[in-house]
């Protein structure tokens, strides 16, 4: 009986050495991650920032439309400014629209889904359209071209838009009610 249990205690700390090796041997191996460090995530977002302005540039020569960029990066082609005072923050903003991908593929429009009903500075929207709904004034129209940066960026929308996507939108304010 003794012998059996003197096996016993050899096997269990020969179990414990085994253990005990193992798990130095996967410490020993542990991979190691290069994370890009701010230098290289710049130049991947200059080069990513770029490759959309050339897209977005023979976009509009395709389609032969006369756009200008602002200085945060939104393309636009004012159709028709409308009368009055440019939008402001708070101003309520009521547009007909178009949502669509470079391709042609509608993703969202107010003729399926009614007009769209912002309040400015208030109502979650991309921040191209934001910038682009200020150059206009009731009754305006407009397209805008919004690069991922200014859109949905890496991530897209989770429905119709998909990750760095490129949308056009094709607007045309109905009218704004300013906010009491």
């Amino acid at each position: 009986m003794r012998n059996n249990s003197i096996k016993l205690q050899y096997f269990f700390i020969l179990i414990l050495i085994c253990f005990g090796c193992g798990c130095n041997n996967r410490q020993n191996k542990s991979v190691s991650v290069l994370k890009p460090g701010k230098d290289e995530m710049a130049e991947l977002n200059r080069y990513l920032v770029q490759k959309d302005r050339e897209i977005i540039e023979n976009y509009a020569e395709r389609k032969n439309l006369n756009m200008a960029e602002s200085r945060a990066g939104l393309w636009y082609m004012i159709i028709n400014e409308g009368s009055g005072d440019y939008f402001a923050d708070n101003d309520r903003v009521v547009m007909e629209y178009d949502c669509s991908l470079l391709d042609g593929t509608l993703c969202y429009s107010s003729e399926s889904l009614g007009p769209k009903e912002i309040i400015l500075g208030k109502t979650e929207i991309e921040q191209g359209l934001n910038e682009g709904l200020r150059m206009l004034k009731p009754g305006g129209q407009a397209i805008f071209i919004i690069p991922p940066f200014l859109a949905y960026g890496l991530i897209g929308d989770g429905e119709k838009i998909p990750s760095r996507s490129v949308i056009v939108y094709s607007v045309k304010i109905m009218k704004n009610i300013e906010m009491e």
